[in-house]
């Protein structure tokens, strides 16, 4: 088949099936309404056709009532008439409401409720007689034709009223027969169409097959070699990354030392001259001697400053006494800074020097967080061995926030993320607004890393001497 015969076909299909299916929804949507229609008639005619049968029946009840209480005098004979004459007003008012939309049948069914309010009436007056002990007069009424005249009356009038009702419940279901029927044949059309526009559909499909064969062939190799460049990419990358965070922290180092070599030096030696003054001074100098104070005491403060800064560039303590106790130091002095409660759990871990700079920069990294936007009142600091790795997590009850709604600028949490995938981890972040925040981090135990056994014990920070498990908090 040629591409123009092709675009024919499918020209031709669509409008078919579209047309098809407009046409099975107006035969269906109007064959709906019209039976609904019918059945809601069939309904109201059904409910009056029950309606004055239940006359005819309160009528009975009415009279069997009232016949009792007359031959007996008990009481309990007229709880029937009263209920049955209670019920044939309310039936008597839906009737009416219903035959004023029915003039052919309103002078029929007026005949009916007049001739009931005289069988009622005519009821009731024999009723008086009985409860005044006018036993001539009731029996007198009885004999009358007038209640015979007008049961007779009111069971004419029903028998016309339900005669017309019963013609038109049988209208109705033939209007309800014939929409089926129209129905029926609507959808035997449509469904023959739709059987046409589908097999054009399938012939189509058909010739396209192998055209789309081909195109998925074409696209999978297009995607392969995609997929290929990506991963070359995604690897230079990730070397990139770790090449630049391997240069800050060699900045970091040697700026780290020039501040120890350079600064320090030259703070120590101001320190010693202040001293050297001081002694030499006479007593009788005491503003001098103050002002010397002073200048100590700020350059006391200038190399409490540059061991601070030396320590946020390079902490020594991490490669003179390990990650642990480099934790420990971190989240005391953050605990004395910041006024937070600080409870920690470390287990000493077999990391490298690598991993180990970067559990530490983790926690430091989630600390600083911490104290710019928590407003928590404690915080949780946990490192211990999992399978083959370790889990490192910082947990605060701060004011927490919404993850999926962090800012595309929020540099911490994207760094901390790069660092942690770099030695080869995954991290996470779990937050809920006013419940607190946690991030955590897994890593994996380096082959070199894992000769030595996983230490077991859990050392913290400020001791409790009565804590069971461990747990310190500060």
């Amino acid at each position: 088949m040629t591409q123009a015969l092709r675009r024919r076909t499918a020209a031709l299909s669509f409008p078919l099936a579209l047309l098809t299916a407009l046409a099975l929804l107006l035969v269906s949507e109007l064959a709906y309404n019209r039976s609904m229609a019918a059945l809601q008639d069939t309904t109201h005619a059904f409910q009056v056709r029950l309606d004055i049968s239940r006359l005819l029946r309160l009528m009975v009840d009415a009279e069997s009532g009232q016949r009792g209480y007359l031959l007996t005098g008990k009481a309990n004979y007229l709880e029937p008439y009263a209920a049955a004459t209670g019920q044939i007003g309310s039936v008597l008012g839906r009737l009416t409401s219903y035959y004023r939309t029915q003039p052919g049948q309103l002078e029929d069914f007026e005949t009916l409720a007049r001739a009931m309010e005289k069988k009622i009436s005519e009821l009731d007056l024999s009723l008086k007689m009985r409860r005044e002990g006018r036993d001539e007069a009731w029996q007198a009424l009885l004999e009358t034709d007038i209640g015979r005249e007008a049961q007779e009356t009111i069971r004419a009038a029903a028998e016309r009223l339900g005669r017309v009702e019963s013609e038109r419940l049988q209208a109705h279901q033939a209007q309800v027969t014939r929409t089926l029927l129209i129905s029926r044949l609507g959808v035997g059309s449509m469904t023959v169409l739709s059987v046409l526009a589908f097999y054009l559909y399938l012939r189509q499909a058909r010739e396209l097959v192998a055209e789309r064969e081909r195109k998925r062939l074409a696209l999978q190799a297009e995607r392969d070699a995609l997929d290929g460049q990506v991963q070359r990419r995604t690897a230079q990358l990730t070397e990139l990354m770790q090449h630049l965070q391997t240069m800050q922290e060699t900045e970091r180092s040697h700026l780290a030392r020039e501040l120890h070599d350079e600064l320090g030096a030259l703070l120590t030696s101001a320190k010693l001259d202040v001293a050297r003054l001081k002694s030499r001074l006479p007593d009788r100098a005491p503003e001098v001697i103050e002002r010397l104070d002073h200048l100590s005491e700020v350059l006391n403060n200038g190399i409490a400053l540059k061991r601070r800064i030396i320590e946020d560039l390079r902490p020594s303590a991490l490669g003179h006494l390990g990650l642990v106790a480099s934790l420990e130091i971190l989240t005391r002095e953050f605990g004395q800074r910041s006024g937070l409660a600080m409870h920690t759990e470390l287990q000493a871990v077999p990391l490298g020097e690598s991993a180990d700079l970067t559990v530490y920069r983790f926690v430091q990294e989630a600390l600083t967080n911490i104290a710019r936007h928590a407003q928590a009142k404690r915080v949780d600091v946990l490192l211990r061995a999992v399978d083959g790795g370790i889990d490192v997590s910082v947990h605060d009850d701060g004011a927490g926030f919404d993850p999926q709604a962090v800012r595309s600028n929020a540099h911490g949490l994207v760094g901390m993320r790069y660092r942690v995938q770099a030695e080869g981890g995954r991290m996470q972040v779990q937050s809920q607004p006013g419940q607190g925040s946690r991030v955590s981090a897994w890593l994996p135990v380096r082959a070199a890393a894992a000769v030595g056994a996983v230490a077991g014990k859990v050392i913290g920070t400020a001791a409790s001497p009565d804590d069971a498990t461990g747990s310190q908090t500060a």
